[in-house]
């Protein structure tokens, strides 16, 4: 017998429809003439409480820290213990001659097949194999069969995965009891809370430090009046604007009077040069015009669609994760938790099948009619040497597209869940649309030796934008067409000028969508040029675990956020853990060592350093940490 072991019930059915095997249905599991199909429901085995290890270690003492163990004890999680024996005793079959691990095709996926594994003790004389697919199509189904590899190929992941739950766990459970035995009280007092408890983590700690700093920058932002000149300038019927710059040849180059480049600290200050300009000639000095070109954005990945999601619907990220898993086993899209936002090779040559699928099987008119004129006007389907073809950038999956098939699940959707869906195949029909064009005209005008500037840009053509619908505002197209007519060396009447009051902007608030790019995006935020190329594309989590880390920090009281904007703000609880954070140990809000950490572990899956290395490297961090907090404190 062959027995498969999936992710959950419902994919072990498409493996089974897939297979074409006629099963019986018993408890917990599938059975047929050659294939036992069964499934885990979620984690099945978890980590043990450091009570298990020792009674004592129940009450948080600080005598009893750091709690470093040398042996990891792991337990079967009570309410699914049903389902760990069943899957237990398939596994222990004498009968079984292959084991297929069908789990997740991720770094969590893998984890929680290898703790059932690790607990469960799997017939020895069994050959163990993994099946990677990234949809849940049949075509793909059976090609991850068929190609499944020795299970061993994927044991750096698997190290990854282990080292990934233990550095959680011992962060997690020594800094949070570290923290709550020195500061707990003072906490509460301040909070007015009769006992608080303080949950520190590798993550989520770092996310709860970019929300209080850009509300505090927000809060203790003042708002700082200029004042800009604005020129009329041309013919009465045919006039455009200007404004005006300081360049080396100014008689206010670096002066302290201005607020920066093209605006004044004072009113009247402004009002005094617009006096020595009033009723000369302007020249134009220099004249640019150019057509520029823009492709289609690159395709979705996680992080983008939680993103474009929220600004679109107002929804969560975890909501749209759950979409999409949903789109996923119902065969709609490809494998949701990736970083990559290109396809491989391997893929980009295969593409007409996703296309003719949709073509043929998703019967909505605006989708049909952008199809359709790609095969009137022969728009190329060749991606392979464009930018959203790159093996390098792709890990474990590639990016989100439609599959072409499942389609008949697609009139069951809600409104919401069709929305998202057409999103991500909007998004993959553009990248076959040739680019958007316009036409712009940058011109320098002169008076005396005062410069003004202006631009004109409008759509000459609308290539993927026609798909995309972008609204992005432009400029009149009117305004490009005087601009354009002009002639450099010319003079033009001044018309009028005039001041115009600005004012400086305080940095935006995150939403649930732009925190979860911002976590992707952690590097940018180091300021180590070194340090950020080093982490560049670790990032702060994973994708499969960002949308959870927001979902906790707003569960445990520590951010608030508002259910119709999606608008993250701190809690006055959230505030005061920041502050004994930021003065305890200040490196666990940094983006460094949390990327840094990611890193490691992405090191370790690549083989590029051994598992002791960072189990060592993080066991020192710790140690080293509680050396310097008891003596402080």
């Amino acid at each position: 017998m062959k027995l498969i072991i999936t992710e959950k019930p419902s994919v072990a059915m498409e493996f089974a429809k897939a297979l074409k095997i006629n099963t019986t249905r018993k408890n917990g599991y599938l059975e047929g003439k050659e294939w036992l199909i069964t499934w885990c429901v979620g984690h099945l085995v978890t980590m043990s409480y450091p009570e298990k290890y020792d009674e004592n270690l129940k009450k948080w003492r600080l005598e009893t820290l750091p709690f470093l163990p040398e042996t990891y004890l792991y337990e079967i999680i009570p309410a699914v213990e049903k389902q760990f024996h069943i899957v237990q005793s398939l596994l222990q079959r004498e009968d079984v001659t292959e084991i297929y691990n069908a789990g997740d095709s991720g770094r969590e996926g893998e984890y929680i097949q290898r703790l059932v594994f690790q607990m469960a003790t799997p017939n020895p004389k069994a050959e163990m194999k993994r099946v990677w697919i990234d949809s849940q199509t049949e075509e793909e189904i059976l090609r991850g069969i068929a190609e499944a590899k020795k299970m061993e190929e994927y044991d750096s992941l698997s190290h990854s995965a282990y080292l990934r739950a233990k550095e959680d766990y011992l962060i997690g459970i020594n800094f949070s009891r570290l923290l709550s035995i020195i500061f707990g009280r003072r906490i509460a007092k301040q909070i007015g809370e009769e006992r608080v408890l303080v949950s520190v983590g590798r993550v989520m700690t770092c996310v709860l430090g970019m929300v209080v700093s850009r509300e505090r920058e927000i809060r203790n932002f003042v708002k700082t009046k200029y004042y800009k000149i604005i020129g009329e300038f041309g013919e009465p019927e045919a006039s455009f604007k200007a404004e005006w710059k300081v360049s080396e040849k100014s008689a206010y180059f670096e002066s302290r009077l201005l607020y920066n480049d093209t605006g004044f600290k004072k009113e009247e200050e402004a009002k005094k040069l617009i006096a020595t300009l009033q009723g000369k000639k302007a020249v134009v000095t220099e004249l640019k015009k150019s057509k520029q070109k823009e492709n289609a954005p690159l395709l979705f990945n996680l992080a983008e669609i939680q993103n474009e999601c929220t600004k679109n619907f107002k929804i969560k990220p975890d909501e749209t994760l759950e979409i999409i898993q949903e789109l996923y086993e119902k065969k709609l899209v490809t494998y949701p938790r990736t970083d990559a936002r290109v396809l491989s090779t391997a893929v980009a040559k295969e593409i007409g099948k996703n296309l003719n699928g949709l073509y043929k099987h998703f019967k909505d008119e605006e989708i049909s009619g952008f199809i359709q004129k790609m095969v009137e006007e022969k728009y190329s389907t060749n991606l392979v040497k464009t930018k959203y073809v790159n093996d390098s950038k792709i890990t474990d999956h590639y990016a989100i597209i439609p599959t072409g098939q499942g389609l008949e699940n697609y009139d069951k959707l809600s409104e919401l869940k069709k929305n998202i869906y057409k999103l991500i195949v909007k998004r993959f029909i553009a990248i076959f649309y040739p680019p958007a064009e316009y036409s712009k005209v940058a011109l320098t005008l002169t008076i005396e030796n005062e410069i003004f500037t202006a631009s004109g840009k409008v759509c000459l053509k609308q290539g993927f934008l026609e798909v995309l619908k972008n609204k992005t505002k432009q400029e009149d197209s009117s305004n490009l067409e005087i601009l354009a007519n002009l002639k450099k060396n010319a003079e033009v009447d001044v018309l009028e000028l005039a001041t115009k009051e600005a004012e400086t902007s305080p940095p935006s608030r995150y939403n649930s969508g732009s925190m979860i790019l911002a976590m992707e995006n952690a590097g940018k935020l180091i300021e180590d040029e070194a340090l950020r190329e080093q982490i560049k594309g670790a990032g702060i989590g994973t994708s499969a675990t960002r949308a959870s880390i927001i979902e906790k920090l707003e569960r445990i009281g520590y951010l608030g956020i508002n259910a119709k904007t999606q608008i993250i703000t701190p809690t006055v609880k959230g505030e005061a853990i920041y502050d004994v954070v930021r003065n305890a140990m200040p490196d666990m809000l940094n983006p460094e060592l949390t990327a840094s950490w990611e890193k490691g572990l992405d090191m370790v899956a690549k083989k590029e350093i051994e598992p002791a290395v960072f189990m060592g490297k993080l066991e020192k961090y710790i140690r080293g940490k509680f050396e310097k907090m008891v003596v402080k404190y």
